[in-house]
């Protein structure tokens, strides 16, 4: 793929929506549909700059770190807020939080807050079809329990079907049974349905631009992928490009100083699972012991590496269909996690 002009940027951590909005509209405004060029917009849940192409020397991120290479890096973007909903209706509206009133996962900014369009149904109501492929607003009422429908969406969004086991017993634990852990490297073969989500909406939104290239429509293909967040579910062969002995630990771990009650998270969602609740570590401010530290990161990294791959299936599919010279590639992340 040749590199691509500048609007087709890397987006980090809250797209830049002044910018982004910009040329997103550009998009959308050209002359006529055989002119038009098609947008990509790939968000990934609770990624962090832990890749290559930020500096960092462990993970493994080749493909994210190639559309790098040829794209727009920002250095200096942040998420207007650490909590997915509130932080995707944010940059999929361009408002920030105080404007849509919405902080946690419990309202719809269109009965609460206002009307406010989003990037996809600019996009639908100049002429675009607009397509959502798994986690691109949150689930839930925070999005009407339908993603936004029908208002961003030319069709009702897909979501794969193999979700529904995140958070279910499907990790083989070292006693041989299965249990609902934070760290869950997994035998696709052995899980319900022989695969996992992030595997199924790539495979979903490579079935949509083999569709979208013999249209005569231009597109805005949205895919969200779930990982990394946890659980820390990925095929475990992942896992190997980390060996313990190499994982370093968190240069912060500690709870700082005179931190005020409020600002801390207790992180109950994880003391939930049941690899953490053996640990039987105190709340709130118990410490994670360091082997399990370790354990936890290496298992974010290969999440990442995971991760790394479904997108370059899916880069690698665009320029196959001869498309990536007429699509703007987005990348983002809906926010990062703290330090373990």
């Amino acid at each position: 793929m040749p590199p691509p002009p500048p609007c087709r940027g890397l987006l980090w951590l809250g797209l830049v929506l002044g910018s982004v909005c910009v040329a997103l509209e550009s998009a959308a405004q050209t002359n006529s549909a055989t002119d038009a060029l098609n947008v990509l917009l790939i968000i990934v849940d609770d990624l962090r700059p832990s890749l290559g192409c930020y500096g960092d020397k462990v993970v493994r991120s080749p493909n994210i770190d190639q559309l790098a290479s040829r794209s727009l890096l920002f250095q200096n973007a942040f998420a207007q807020q650490a909590v997915c909903a509130p932080s995707r209706v944010s940059f999929l509206t361009g408002r920030r939080p105080d404007t849509t009133r919405l902080y946690d996962f419990n309202s719809y900014w269109r009965v609460h807050a206002g009307n406010f369009s989003t990037i996809p149904q600019y996009f639908k109501e100049n002429g675009y079809v607009t397509m959502s492929v798994g986690k691109v607003f949150h689930p839930g009422i925070s999005s009407n329990h339908s993603d936004d429908s029908p208002y961003s969406w030319s069709f009702p969004p897909y979501h794969p079907s193999s979700e529904k086991y995140e958070n279910t017993k499907t990790c083989r634990g070292p006693d041989g049974e299965l249990h609902a852990n934070l760290l869950c490297p997994v035998d696709v073969v052995d899980v319900p349905e022989g695969t996992l989500p992030d595997k199924q909406s790539t495979e979903e939104a490579i079935r949509l631009l083999e569709k979208m290239k013999i249209s005569a429509s231009p597109f805005f293909l949205a895919i969200g992928y779930h990982k990394p967040h946890i659980p820390f579910r990925y095929p475990k062969e992942f896992q190997k490009l980390y060996p313990l002995e190499n994982v370093t630990l968190a240069a912060d771990p500690q709870v700082p100083d005179g931190l005020p009650p409020v600002a801390y998270n207790p992180w109950m969602d994880i003391r939930q699972r049941e690899d953490v609740q053996a640990l039987n570590i105190s709340v709130p401010y118990g410490p994670i012991p360091v082997d399990f530290q370790r354990k936890i990161r290496q298992s974010y990294f290969a999440s990442v590496s995971y991760l790394d791959t479904q997108v370059g299936h899916l880069l690698s599919a665009l320029d196959d269909l001869q498309l990536a010279n007429s699509t703007i590639i987005a990348f983002t992340s809906d926010h990062g996690k703290t330090n373990i």
